[in-house]
């Protein structure tokens, strides 16, 4: 009998399957769809901090007399902000009531400012955990990376001191030395890394003149992006869960993942593109997988191919591709 069963952050998990935070989990009907197909736990669609500001600097500036009165602009900001929340944490409660399987908040976050007194009221409304979704883009160059570092640090350490279920940080790969980050984090008590953020990214209309958005859904080939990295940290950072996320689009990319030493894997893009049976069909191939190489629990296999279990950890460290350009020179026609 194979048994999937893994924990994730101390939660118990059916197996290590999650979907991420998106429009794919914002209603509690998708999310009873997600438990049916038989993922191990959501990720609510974020609560953006950022849209939360925009939408009540909007408000305020369709009447200039509202900044002429600090009073009402503070009411506006209040209401925002309140409504934003509430709105939240009712998603949160109905989801809890509906399913068994974990329920993950989800904050975007760019500062650590008072907002985040909000992530007490969403453990109060039964989120099993909050997963911190957080890109800070470096655009002052009077600021070191150090500096921009701190940030990370000082919005985990806000809402650490607000509640006491676990918490991850999902955060992106622009980091001069992630492994510090990552070593900082687990010192400061993160439960878990999601590994990685997939961020908006611009795109430039060449009719048109003007700025758009880049393809928003991963691609089968951004796994290279967190594999090399899952693998390294699960091995280097003890103490802490490591979730990998971005370009898991089916069963052979999730082991690939948990081979690498990622406690669960998280799934997106490829829902979007297949629809929620594909949910299924990923934990369909892990089965069949483990069946075939003879494994019993995700255990037996997880990490098996991370930096401290393979014969050559700088398998993982090489960036150059020395090999593969030099057997192929001779193809290239000038």
């Amino acid at each position: 009998m194979i048994n999937l069963e893994t924990t994730y952050m101390g939660l118990q998990l059916k197996n290590p399957l999650i979907v991420s935070s998106s429009g794919l989990t914002n209603s509690v009907r998708k999310i009873k769809i997600i438990e049916e197909k038989g993922a191990g736990a959501v990720v609510l669609k974020s609560l953006f901090e950022e849209q939360i500001r925009n939408e009540a600097k909007n408000l305020i500036g369709k009447d200039p007399s509202n900044t002429s009165y600090p009073e009402a602009e503070d009411y506006i900001q209040t209401y925002i902000k309140g409504n934003s929340v509430s709105n939240y944490l009712t998603l949160i409660k109905e989801a809890k009531k509906a399913v068994s399987i974990p329920v993950i908040a989800s904050i975007n976050c760019v500062s650590s400012s008072d907002w985040t007194s909000f992530a007490k009221e969403i453990e109060k409304a039964g989120a099993d955990a909050i997963e911190l979704n957080v890109f800070i883009v470096p655009n002052d160059r009077n600021m070191s990376s150090a500096q921009y570092e701190n940030l990370y640090y000082d919005i985990f350490n806000a809402v650490k001191k607000e509640v006491n279920i676990p918490i991850s940080m999902k955060i992106g790969i622009y980091f001069t030395n992630l492994f510090s980050v990552a070593n900082r984090l687990n010192a400061d008590g993160a439960d878990a890394l999601v590994l990685f953020n997939r961020f908006y990214e611009p795109d430039i209309d060449i009719e048109k003149m003007k700025i758009t958005s880049a393809e928003v859904l991963s691609s089968a080939s951004d796994i290279r992006k967190s594999l090399r990295w899952v693998g390294m940290l699960s091995d280097k950072i003890k103490g802490i869960d490591i979730s990998a996320s971005t370009g898991i689009h089916n069963g052979e990319a999730a082991i690939k993942q948990l081979l690498a030493g990622a406690k669960t894997v998280q799934i997106c893009s490829t829902v979007y593109e297949h629809g929620f049976d594909q949910i299924t069909n990923i934990l369909e191939d892990l089965t069949n997988w483990m069946t075939k190489k003879g494994f019993k629990t995700i255990d037996e296999f997880r990490g098996s191919l991370n930096y401290g279990s393979i014969q050559d950890p700088g398998l993982y460290e090489r960036a150059q591709f020395m090999k593969y350009f030099s057997n192929n020179e001779k193809d290239v026609l000038i």
